[in-house]
């Protein structure tokens, strides 16, 4: 493989020790990696440099890296990791409210970091199916060919995580799904992670696939277990 098919990612963190270390540690391990101090000069090298991935301190400089992950998401799709030497949970649920596809704790295994952000990938990239290449829930279109999603005919701008998280509600619809199922089957983790990752990003998609997210139709919770993905014919 050579260095313009490694995947290029944005990492953006004030300490320069952490900043060489970790970018070293991931350039060794198969990844481009475009580094930056703050988050001015993050949101610059970001769209300069084109990344498929962003890694993001949420304590930076100036522009912190919160503030940095909603500039990024309200013009892309890519994947956005945070790293917060914080594990406050009102400090978790901003940063993955503000768009992040997931979070990772100072200090970290660099061999952890490195998989997490493969699982990134990997959300990004279409799988083979054998599943019909059109499902219909509602108003709902998914369209596995296109890599895509409509409702009433209208496009919806949803992140790699968010749709993988509807296909996995729709490959299973009217069965309930434990969080921590879907922590293993969406972000692909083989250990007990958060369970606020799936809370927030199914708040999240509720947001773009409800009529009234309020009073969800389609992803409904199920009390003690999970949540959902019903026929709206069948909602209750």
């Amino acid at each position: 493989m050579t260095e313009s098919q490694l995947p290029r990612m944005l990492f953006v963190e004030d300490d320069p020790v952490i900043r060489q270390a970790t970018s070293d540690y991931l350039t060794r391990n198969g990844f481009e990696v475009i580094a930056a101090e703050d988050g001015d000069a993050g949101l610059v090298a970001w769209r300069e440099s084109d990344p498929v991935l962003a890694l993001l301190d949420v304590m930076l400089p100036g522009m912190d890296g919160v503030a940095l992950c909603r500039a990024i998401r309200a013009e892309s799709q890519i994947p956005v990791i945070l790293l917060s030497a914080r594990s406050d949970p009102i400090d978790v649920v901003m940063g993955l409210e503000a768009g992040a596809d997931d979070y990772v704790t100072k200090p970290f295994e660099p061999a952890v970091l490195t998989a997490r952000l493969r699982a990134a990938l990997r959300r990004v990239t279409p799988t083979d199916s054998e599943r019909a290449p059109f499902e219909q829930i509602g108003s709902l279109v998914l369209d596995r060919e296109g890599y895509a999603v409509t409702r009433d005919g209208e496009p919806l701008a949803l992140t790699p995580t968010e749709y993988r998280l509807l296909v996995e509600f729709i490959d299973n619809v009217g069965l309930a799904l434990d969080r921590a199922v879907l922590l293993e089957r969406v972000w692909g983790y083989g250990w007990a992670g958060d369970t606020r990752l799936v809370d927030v990003h199914v708040q999240r998609l509720r947001a773009k696939i409800e009529v009234d997210p309020a009073a969800p139709e389609l992803v409904q919770t199920v009390r003690g277990v999970g949540y959902k993905l019903v026929q709206p014919s069948e909602a209750t």
